[in-house]
């Protein structure tokens, strides 16, 4: 009788460590799904608004676009909305999900099609 209960208490014991490995194993994986993704997008967010500048373009969460006009403080920022230009809203920076900067390129449909009729004729030149 006595080897009986020892084997069932060691047993037991070696229950409660599995359960404590799986939980720390279920808790760091909850960690590297969740937490780390979440952080990362704060922190691409964080990058964006920093970076923001007078004269960008930028999109809202709610979906209006509109030209920063100016940085008034850390958190606020003045945007102006519409075709004449009279719209001027003061904002929260977090408000703020898109930033398109002041002097990047936009390609037109038209340049792209005479691009592609240089590339063709080139290319026609190499076959032969």
């Amino acid at each position: 009788m006595i080897l009986e209960t020892a084997s069932s208490t060691s047993a037991g014991g070696m229950g409660g460590v599995v359960i404590i490995v799986y939980l720390v194993l279920f808790v760091g994986l909850m960690y590297f799904m969740i937490v780390r993704p979440q952080k990362k997008q704060q922190k691409q967010m964080e990058d964006l608004h920093n970076s923001m500048e007078p004269g960008d373009t930028v999109m809202t969460t709610g979906g209006f676009y509109g030209t920063l006009l100016d940085i008034v403080d850390d958190t606020t920022v003045i945007v102006e909305f519409g075709n004449d230009r009279h719209c001027r809203i003061p904002m929260h920076k977090n408000a703020i999900a898109e930033v398109e900067k002041a002097g990047s390129a936009v390609v037109k449909d038209d340049e792209v099609d005479s691009d592609e009729g240089k590339n063709d004729s080139k290319l026609g030149k190499e076959k032969k």
